[in-house]
């Protein structure tokens, strides 16, 4: 076993943190005037304006509540605290020097009625920290592109899939749709993995289409945060954040519907658990069934999400969450592509087998203990598990295993069968605190991680369903009959409708370990002038798996591998006015590599470098909100294969190749004005191949990736009628979303000549919306693709999938 580390990395690691403890030393001059704003049953109040009124400064209080006021000279002093919508409370204070700390406040009101304040005051996008990012920065001081997504905008827009929330969030796309039961995500040219997408904090399996019915918010950090999360891709990270317990009494009821016989209860309820209200409960739950504008593809799905909070004293609370999927859905793996091009059949044609299905549970469950150790530090430990299964059985894909589609639309159907079982285990201690040296103030974030997966894969035979048959000719192969996807329901040919039975063949177990640590601290040399700085060293153990050939009871392995690496990060910003922020920052992730060199040791991992110029603004005292990012991503250790390799080691790989991203996002968001809300934005990419390691490598340079569009844009605006006006209690909503053209198919090489890219054409997508609330009363109707604009979202030729036509929705709902 090997393991791999870089100098270059360590160096640049060293240089981080000699830099971080240099600013330690720098001794005391001016005061500081700190402290802690709470709600009345103790919950930290976040974006509260605390201001010193004599000489006209002030902050805003960080998501824990907690504030400070920086070079203040000693002397006499009014301090002001206020919100919107709160009742205004002053105090006299003398501040002395050096430190002024414990000017704590409690509001009058508590955390739902702040949270309701917040709703209606519209935080503006820079006012919107991300829990994800485990430190308590506020996003102006963020040298990192960023989109929260609130609960009143997901329920306002019906939002029912993460692809239907993406359409706010520029950068950030869906490339694909593979067999109609997963949507795989990804920004600046790189998907996301399981590794790069997280509810609650903590990783999920994204091949299962999460549930949206009790979601808080949607987190989306741009570009590297591997410091935070180590072996993470470079386009970025999600987190879903469910909704959390609380002490007083409340809840929702709701019933959608929709075209295609959808139909979706869901529940909502809350409240505390005792008289003293140390103990709170919350309960979502959901049921879906639903047809499809795909002919013979139906879902049903199964959700509970409960969650508990304990209040164990004054500074001590434990978060116990649950999640629980069950998914069973048709697989549909699209209309079929002929000769790498999209196959001229109805949008509503099915190409698999009526039987088929795809039957995935995930079951999850995490604790957060938090800890105030005062009113500037805290501990936060996390334990999480997760248990994913899947179950497909289906028709194979087309165009795989040399069964293409001819011309004339006959296309030899065989079939597919494999089995997931996934256990997923975390442990996660964070300590982040706020200090001072001299001048210059620090958020400091120390923490480390340990997860573990282990994975085990069957694949099952293929090859001799059609031994006992009569017809000769197939036996041995995997062929169940046949059809022409131009007229799939036709008599022309003898199709089959029973169900083989297929033997296991080969399981597959592989466990990974992963381990990391990490420092990160934002120093504020001054009002103006802030440094993000950290490091992260990661450790990621791919243990020896074994494959067992289960009919033969023979057993092989994998070698194991360890890769190490370390990731910094180093970011700049300038805010020349509280309301405008310009930063520049530099990162890197790594990406472990499968394989061997010619001297058949294992790959080092790939080194990703980030680079991110922006500008954050919020104008006209923050009712718009304009953010403006540039990046550019180089992975100059991409593996290709040896193209003259030794003949002992014909899989041979070497890091000689290059991919590089660059691009432009803007986004833009409004409070409300006169009623009105509206979100924007605008995204460019180009992610191609920039090194290859000859005219026969497996790539070319020049080349585009796959399945990235070169632009997007979207636009929406939401009206809500005042309460003076005849309408009272209406709304209206309108959206588009553009997806500039992208690529699919396969790349043409000297190796496999008849390769061919597929060009997919752009397309927009024009909703509306309409809504009424009276009371407790509430409904939303929606249409979506107005237009009933067709494209297609494609895997290389064996699923292209087209996008929904136009379809109607609407959602009843009462509040408890």
């Amino acid at each position: 076993m090997k393991i791999f580390y870089s100098n270059k990395q360590a160096r640049k690691a060293g240089l981080l943190i000699g830099a971080i403890l240099f600013s330690l030393i720098i001794q005391a001059q001016k005061s500081l005037v700190k402290g802690v704003i709470r709600t009345s049953d103790g919950k930290a109040a976040a974006q509260v304006n605390v201001q010193l009124k004599e000489i006209k400064k002030g902050t805003v209080t960080d998501g824990d509540g907690s504030y400070s006021i920086a070079d203040v000279e000693p002397g006499s002093y009014t301090i002001i605290v206020s919100f919107v919508g709160l009742q205004t409370v002053q105090k006299n204070i003398q501040v002395t020097g050096h430190e002024t700390g414990g000017l704590d406040f409690t509001l009058v009101e508590n955390e739902n009625q702040l949270a309701e304040i917040v709703v209606t005051s519209s935080r503006s996008m820079n006012e919107k920290p991300v829990t994800i990012g485990k430190l308590p920065i506020k996003p102006m001081d963020l040298p990192q592109s960023m989109m929260v997504l609130s609960k009143d905008v997901l329920q306002r827009q019906q939002v029912l899939h993460i692809s239907d929330a993406l359409q706010n969030v520029s950068g950030v796309y869906l490339m694909g749709n593979t067999g109609g039961f997963q949507e795989e995500i990804a920004a600046r040219g790189f998907s996301f993995s399981s590794s790069n997408t997280f509810k609650n904090g903590i990783r999920y399996n994204n091949s299962i289409m999460p549930e949206l019915s009790s979601v808080e918010k949607l987190e989306f950090l741009k570009g590297g945060s591997a410091i935070l999360f180590g072996n993470v891709s470079a386009g970025g990270v999600m987190n879903i954040v469910t909704r959390k317990p609380k002490f007083d009494k409340g809840g929702e009821i709701s019933f959608r519907t929709g075209s295609y016989d959808f139909y979706k209860p869901s529940i909502d309820v809350y409240g505390s658990l005792n008289t003293k209200q140390t103990a709170a409960f919350r309960l979502n739950t959901a049921y879906e069934k639903a047809g499809s504008f795909r002919d013979m593809v139906k879902t049903e799905r199964l959700y509970i999400n409960p969650a508990f909070l304990f209040k164990l004293n004054s500074k001590t609370e434990l978060l116990i969450e649950g999640d629980y999927l069950k998914d069973d859905r048709t697989p549909d793996f699209g209309t079929g592509a002929i000769n790498y091009e999209v196959a001229d059949v109805p949008r509503n044609a099915f190409l698999g087998v009526s039987w088929g299905y795809n039957k995935v549970d995930q079951t999850t469950a995490n604790a957060t203990l938090t800890h105030y150790l005062n009113n500037n530090w805290q501990i936060k430990a996390v334990a999480g598990l997760q248990d994913y299964n899947s179950d497909l059985f289906a028709a194979a894909r087309p165009n795989t295993s040399s069964a293409f589609i001819q011309t004339n639309g006959t296309w030899i159907r065989g079939l597919q069968k494999s089995r997931t079982a996934e256990d997923y285990y975390l442990a996660q201690l964070d300590i982040t605190g706020k200090f001072r040296t001299g001048t210059i103030n620090h958020t400091l974030l120390a923490g480390a991680d340990a997860d573990r997966y282990k994975t085990a894969a069957t694949t099952f035979v293929t090859t001799a369903y059609n031994n006992a048959l009569s017809n000769t000719s197939i036996k041995g192969k995997n062929i169940y009959d046949t059809i022409n996807v131009f007229d799939p329901y036709g008599s022309a040919f003898n199709k089959r409708n029973d169900i083989p039975y297929l033997a296991p063949n080969l399981l597959t177990t592989s466990p990974v370990n992963r381990m990391g640590i990490y420092v990160q601290d934002l120093i504020a040399v001054s009002d103006k002038l802030k440094i993000l700085a950290g490091v992260r060293y990661s450790i990621q153990e791919n243990k020896k798996a074994s494959v067992d050939t289960l009919a033969k009871a023979t057993r092989g392995f994998v070698a194991a591998y360890t890769s190490k690496a370390f990731s910094p990060r180093l970011g700049i910003v300038y805010q020349p006015l509280k309301t405008i922020s310009l930063f520049a920052s530099y990162t890197n992730n790594f990406s472990p590599n499968t394989g061997v060199d010619t001297f058949n040791s294992p790959l080092k991992p790939s080194i990703i470098d980030q680079y991110e110029l922006g500008a954050k603004t919020d104008l006209f005292k923050g009712l718009l909100s304009v953010n403006v990012t540039a990046y550019k991503i180089v992975n100059s250790d991409f593996a290709l294969s040896v193209l003259n390799p030794p003949a002992s080691i014909p899989a041979a790989k070497e890091l000689v190749g290059e991919v590089t991203s660059k691009g432009v996002e803007i986004d833009i968001t409004t409070k409300s004005i006169q009623g009105f809300n509206c979100i924007a934005g605008y995204s460019y990419n180009d992610t191609r191949y920039t090194k290859s390691n000859g005219h026969n490598s497996s790539v070319k340079a020049g080349d585009r990736l796959r399945y990235n569009p070169s632009h997007t844009a979207n636009a929406s605006i939401y009206y809500n009628f005042s309460a003076t006006s005849a309408l009272h209690g209406f709304s209206l909503g309108a959206g588009a979303f553009y997806v500039g053209d992208r690529l699919a198919g396969r790349n043409n090489t000297a190796t496999n000549p008849t390769y061919k890219l597929m060009a997919l054409p752009d397309y927009t997508l024009l909703d509306v919306s309409a809504g009424y609330a009276t009371g407790k009363y509430a409904i939303r109707v929606k249409i979506t693709n107005l237009a009933n604009k067709l494209s297609y979202n494609v895997h290389d030729d064996n699923s292209v999938n087209p996008v929904a036509p136009r379809q109607f929705a609407a959602t009843v709902s009462y509040k408890l």
